[in-house]
């Protein structure tokens, strides 16, 4: 078997360049919590003005599923350490055209994470200058548009493609540097609100008497989890993570529990602070105008966090350059498009033209959403939703699905709280996260108005794309192509270096082999 692995391309003269692991553990975090720690400064406004006094109960109801899903995507990580996150799994497990799915919803996401992050760095950069931040302009039929704002937020994202081109290390190093400093900002702005500004009665006062109507109730929820896409950036960093299946669980773990403390810190304190009107009408600098009003440190503070808020949203917003062209890079490999995505830069080792491709794409996004008038950030999060539940209901099934049809793949992490019948875990867990994000699903598609339409639109676009594809050349259009999944793993785990691993995974082979052999001789 052994003489069937691929070696690491960098070995064979004349073979193709494949991506590099360079990711280290601090690294493969960051990636992570520069997605979802961002969701604080986003999100906190915006659902603020959704949730009104109820905002804290929108954050743990989402939080509840985030932890779901933090389980279910650390154990496909770290057994199927790979590019391609949810859509990976899915076609794995379930087969092309469901992994299809499952990556163009995850696309839809990756681009607007680049859109809206990028939109929000430069929010918090306008902090310090309120002539840029009220500035509007009428172009014929459109109303109410901020150029500036629109151009500062095009220019970030064309200084983040050139970045991502540049190589994941470098890319990498940027994330783990503004990660570190937002944390260190995040608990001061906590530490400081809660002893000198938090009054207990003010969060108990509106949350009594400003809870919202049950549809607003539920669209805060969806917002609220949509920014939980950390998880699949980490497992988009797989394949450039060293020894991923040792680093990604404890990278999971520890950012699931980072990021529902302070998710769930800043909005009981904000709610203690201030009215939730006097966030809800500053969706794009919240944590700024929080800071500032907090004693002692308020007038260095609400500066501070503009900038970093600025930084680490604008982190965010590469973790979506990254996730959209390694995405993009695993489903060419698997045949779901076409090899051009594949491209690899000869000296940087990234998928170039995938970078490319989807931050026009995003650039494309942003001129949309400022085209609606002065809530482009609102237009953006409305489309952002659907991508989001439907992929993650999709990696509960595909999870699902692998245990019981690949049960010799060594998992470092099983989710907990299993059923063992016919010597197969049934994942108890893994069930529930799929019907909770089934009916979060269901929310999406009631409270949000263009979501439902750009939505499942962007994925029949790219079903389009896949079946003509797949048409033009000569592969099976509603079934799968034939792999050899056993060889892929021994070439995965062996690229990984997870030596162990390995071993325990040709042993459970053999052992398989030997029993359907001697079963045949019956």
């Amino acid at each position: 078997m052994t003489s069937e692995v691929r070696a690491p391309s960098a070995a064979l003269p004349g073979a193709p360049v494949e991506l590099r692991r360079d990711v280290s553990i601090w690294g493969s975090f960051t990636w992570g919590y520069a997605d979802v720690g961002a969701d604080v400064y986003v999100a906190l406004g915006l659902v603020m003005g959704a949730a009104h006094g109820a905002t804290p109960l929108a954050f743990a109801a989402a939080g509840f599923v985030y932890i779901l899903i933090g389980f279910a995507y650390t154990e496909l990580a770290s057994a199927y350490p790979v590019a391609g996150g949810g859509q990976y799994y899915t076609t794995r497990g379930l087969g092309d055209i469901w992994g299809l799915i499952a990556g163009a919803a995850l696309l839809l996401d990756y681009t607007i994470c680049i859109s809206l992050f990028a939109t929000a760095s430069a929010g918090y950069i306008n902090f310090f200058f309120p002539a840029i931040r009220e500035f509007a302009i009428d172009i014929g039929p459109f109303q109410g548009i901020n150029l500036i704002w629109a151009a500062e937020s095009l220019f970030l994202i064309v200084l983040l493609m050139i970045l991502n081109i540049r190589g994941i290390r470098e890319s990498s190093l940027f994330n783990s540097l503004i990660g570190g400093l937002d944390m260190v900002l995040e608990t001061i702005i906590i530490v400081f609100g809660f002893l000198f500004a938090w009054k207990p009665e003010m969060v108990v006062f509106q949350f009594k008497t400003e809870f919202p109507s049950t549809e607003q109730f539920f669209y805060a929820v969806s917002v609220a989890i949509i920014s939980y896409v950390g998880l699949e950036s980490v497992s988009q960093a797989a394949q450039e993570t060293r020894r991923p299946a040792t680093i990604i669980p404890r990278t999971s773990v520890s950012l699931i529990c980072v990021v529902l403390l302070f998710a769930m810190a800043f909005p009981i304190l904000a709610l203690g602070v201030l009215p939730w009107q006097a966030l809800a009408e500053r969706e794009s600098d919240p944590v700024a105008v929080l800071a500032s009003a907090i004693p002692y440190i308020g007038f260095l503070a609400g500066h501070a966090a503009a900038v970093l808020g600025a930084t680490i949203v604008l982190i965010s917003a590469n973790t979506g350059v990254m996730g959209a062209s390694r995405l993009s890079y695993s489903m060419s490999e698997s045949h779901l498009l076409s090899p051009w995505f594949s491209a690899v830069h000869p000296k940087f080792r990234t998928p170039v033209r995938a970078v490319v491709f989807f931050s026009v794409v995003a650039a494309a996004q942003v001129i949309f959403s400022f085209l609606t008038g002065p809530h482009a950030m609102d237009t953006m999060v409305n489309m952002y939703a659907f991508g989001a539940t439907l992929a993650y209901f999709l990696s509960f099934i595909a999870l699902i699905a692998l245990r019981i049809k690949d049960p010799y793949t060594p998992r470092p992490y099983r989710m907990p709280f299993n059923i063992q019948f016919k010597g197969i875990y049934i994942p108890i867990l893994g069930i529930v996260g799929a019907f909770a994000t089934l009916a979060m699903m269901g929310v999406v598609l009631w409270t949000h108005a263009l979501g439902r339409v750009a939505g499942p639109g962007w994925v029949l676009l790219w079903l389009a794309v896949y079946l003509w594809y797949r048409w033009k050349n000569r592969h099976p259009l509603f079934s799968n192509l034939p792999r050899d999944w056993e060889k892929e793993q021994i070439a995965i785990l062996t690229s990984a270096e997870e030596f162990d691993l390995l071993e325990q995974y040709k042993h459970a082979l053999a052992e398989r082999n030997k029993k359907e052999a001697k079963h045949a001789s019956q």
